[in-house]
């Protein structure tokens, strides 16, 4: 190589930097490791982790441990999908075009909306792609949070509100859930509003009187929902919101301690000019035969940047589509039998921690998998004490909430037993 670009050494390829920026010695890295050598200290460093293999864990807060079955991986491992890059030619990508166009119908079909987009980065940016979205169509500023949206979500907003000239507004939750009648004042010129059903406290929140107070101010109602939720919960577009949003996770991807993750988008048709990243649609080649296209794209790279609504690049699209096949792999019936599942263990949950002497807050909320239990001490000490005896009891809630220090958030997936839920209580009990 030296040799065809025309130099003897190293050193004289080099030649043009000046001494004064170059280091002058060996890097101060310590010895390379065998490759036997390398798995070992790499397993070590692995078993510092605490996965829910080894640890009976309840934490959820937007990420949960749901099962994912085994056809997910078998499919996603198939190299045409695994390698999958932007599937900009067409004529090249029919294999993972259709099964992105798949997942977008999937999407309309979970959501009752009529568009979806080819997927997001996570349920926090995909929230604040709809937020800049609403202000778009609406010609309007103000966006207003409910305040039992994830925390995690409202950071991401208020990031991204500069630059997008947003103001944000919040609604303070009253019992674990959010007043219609303090959104409707809120939402007075405002572009959007966003609520989270079921919400970060696991309460199911009044959809349709929250929709239906945003459209009365002209506003947009936008639902951050779970995917898993959708078997038992009426779907955001049936209660009159213009855009829905979500944490794909739940829905056929592995916790991975903490991401990636994908997230979804779906909105009214109207609104599809202005939604993010791409969309995939149908159409017939020369012969007239069924094909698929990259049909809408609005990033800044693809066209003028004061017109694009988005910088998103190459995103999660293979996890979206394990997304996919896991919807694919439950279907309608197996995706309601997995809430009403959630909902069930949940309800035992409730009353095995009051019969351990616990008080669960907010217990006339109606909950889908996750509650809100106060212990007698600040909770961050009792997951420490907790975790001491092999049980992670749930997120801590006093890091994001004023007043609720001696609060958990307890989740309760299909893959926690009513042996799991007893051996939770006797813990924290204790």
């Amino acid at each position: 190589m030296l040799a065809a670009v025309g130099v003897s050494t190293v050193e004289e390829l080099f030649r043009d930097l000046p001494e004064t920026v170059r280091l002058g010695r060996e890097l101060a890295l310590e010895p390379a490791l065998t490759e036997l050598e390398l798995s070992a200290h790499v397993a070590a460093l692995a078993e510092q982790n605490a996965h829910t293999g080894v640890e009976l864990s309840f934490l959820g807060a937007g990420v949960y441990d749901h099962y994912v079955p085994a056809v997910v991986n078998a499919v996603l491992q198939r190299g045409e999908l695994l390698t999958a890059y932007t599937p900009y030619q067409p004529e090249m990508s029919q294999g993972v075009l259709q099964a992105i166009f798949e997942y977008q119908t999937a999407i309309c079909e979970l959501t009752g909306m009529d568009v979806s987009n080819a997927s997001g980065y996570d349920g926090t940016t995909v929230a604040a792609d709809a937020c800049f979205m609403a202000k778009n169509a609406t010609g309007r500023s103000k966006v207003v949070l409910c305040e039992t949206v994830n925390p995690q979500v409202r950071q991401v907003v208020k990031t991204y509100a500069p630059g997008f000239g947003l103001d944000v507004v919040e609604v303070p939750h009253s019992g674990g859930t959010t007043d219609p009648g303090e959104v409707a004042e809120a939402a007075e010129g405002a572009a959007a509003v966003l609520f989270q059903q079921p919400n970060f406290f696991g309460c199911l929140e009044p959809a349709p009187d929250l929709a239906s107070a945003a459209r009365d101010a002209g506003a947009l109602a936008v639902a951050h929902v779970d995917p898993v939720s959708l078997g038992v919960l009426e779907a955001p577009g049936h209660h009159g919101c213009a855009i829905a949003v979500g944490e794909g996770q739940g829905a056929g991807n592995a916790q991975s301690f903490g991401g990636p993750h994908y997230g979804f988008l779906a909105a009214r048709s109207d609104l599809v000019r202005r939604m993010p990243g791409r969309i995939v649609g149908e159409t017939t080649d020369v012969e007239g035969k069924r094909g698929y296209v990259l049909t809408l794209q609005t990033r800044e790279q693809h066209i003028r940047r004061e017109k694009a609504t988005s910088n998103i690049t190459t995103n999660q699209t293979l996890l979206a589509l394990g997304g996919l096949v896991y919807l694919s792999w439950l279907g309608p019936q197996g995706l309601r039998e997995l809430g009403q599942t959630c909902m069930s263990l949940t309800g035992y949950t409730k009353e095995r921690l009051t019969d351990a002497g616990l008080e669960v807050a907010f217990p006339e909320r109606a909950t889908f998998k996750e509650l809100v239990v106060r212990v007698p001490r600040p909770a961050r000490d009792a997951i420490r004490e907790a975790r001491g005896r092999g049980v992670h009891p749930g997120y801590a809630l006093g890091r994001d909430y004023g007043g609720m220090d001696d609060c958990l958030l307890v989740a309760v997936t299909e893959k926690r037993t009513p042996a799991d839920i007893d051996r939770l209580a006797e813990v924290l009990a204790a």
